[in-house]
């Protein structure tokens, strides 16, 4: 969204509001790697960019604090948070683990209906590929997915599932660009998909496990490539 966008969003509503809206933007800018690890914040200039004081700014960054997404340091000032290397097994783990759950029970349960529109969906995901549209790609990858949980009857279960794959997302985008990953993205889904058209909930389960367990296999090399956005210890106190 174009910064004078979010500024005539901003002016409308109150301090809280203006807060979560600054959050939302950082957090999408700290996702999608447009705010790279490693990133100096200044409160002040975020405040002006936005023509607001400095309050809902900092109730902002606080929250991405909270988060993960950046790091507070008092005598050296406020920085978008480097990937914690450690942190990315047991969220993939976490993630894998819940959306096998979800593309089983879709196997068991989806209606023709839904799988048109997850069939819908994996047209999206061509036409972004297409387009070299990555943030488009995403979009529809996040589509996907909420409409598996969607067909198992659990879309609860996709808003668990982003609480715990931030981290991840941002290593994800990392992945991208490589020769051939986005292809390979939409091979597996359809081969998810064709197990819940197919209503076999073991070669869904199993598709979805293989298609996620890949960003284990992969996180060796997306490191070695972009040394400067990681970090492998936890921070002082985790």
């Amino acid at each position: 969204m174009p910064r004078s966008s979010r500024l005539d969003a901003l002016s409308q509503g109150r301090p809280a509001t203006a807060s979560a809206l600054i959050r939302r933007a950082l957090r999408s800018d700290i996702v999608a790697l447009r705010l790279k690890p490693g990133t100096p914040l200044s409160e002040k200039e975020i405040a002006e960019g936005y023509g607001v004081s400095r309050t809902p700014v900092r109730e902002a960054v606080l929250r991405l604090a909270d988060e993960g997404l950046v790091d507070i340091f008092p005598q050296s000032g406020t920085f978008v948070s480097r990937i914690p290397v450690h942190a990315l097994p047991e969220a993939i783990i976490i993630r894998k683990s819940l959306e096998e759950t979800t593309a089983r029970m879709a196997a068991e349960r989806a209606r023709s209906s839904q799988v048109a529109t997850l069939r819908a969906v994996m047209e999206r995901l061509r036409e972004t590929e297409a387009a070299g549209d990555r943030d488009g790609f995403h979009q529809a990858d996040e589509a996907f997915h909420a409409g598996i949980a969607e067909a198992a009857g659990h879309p609860g279960i996709w808003t668990l599932v982003q609480q715990v794959k931030i981290q991840v997302d941002r290593y994800r985008r990392l992945t991208l660009p490589e020769e051939g990953r986005l292809a390979r993205i939409i091979a597996e889904h359809g081969a998810i998909l064709d197990g819940i058209e197919a209503h076999d909930p073991d070669r869904a389960a199993a598709r979805m496990g293989a298609h996620l367990g890949a960003l284990l296999d992969d996180l060796g090399g997306i490191k070695d490539h972009n040394p400067d956005f990681f970090v492998d210890a936890p921070p002082p106190g985790f």
